[in-house]
């Protein structure tokens, strides 16, 4: 399970204008046109998932009950995929 509020980097009680204006920026940095990295098409994908994810509030309900769900079944699963999103967007 991606994690879309890492993708976007904000906290679980972000709000929806928060949601908006960290895509804006991610889009802007991932963008194919404005970035030649090679893994940039495949970032910019994950910032659109995200958004369209947690913009939606039925969508982002489901998402959020989901990630809990998962958390507290798996929680080592789903701690080292965090980290291995959270990491991904910091270290180039």
């Amino acid at each position: 399970m991606k994690d879309h509020y890492a993708a976007l980097g904000l906290a679980s009680d972000a709000t929806g204008e928060d949601v908006r204006r960290a895509y804006r920026r991610k889009a802007l940095q991932y963008h194919p046109d404005r970035n030649a990295a090679a893994d940039a098409t495949d970032r910019f994908r994950d910032v659109q998932e995200a958004y369209d994810t947690l913009s939606d509030q039925q969508r982002r309900q489901a998402y959020d009950d989901n990630r809990r769900r998962n958390l507290l079944d798996n929680p080592l699963v789903t701690a080292r995929e965090i980290w291995k999103s959270y990491l991904g967007g910091v270290l180039p």
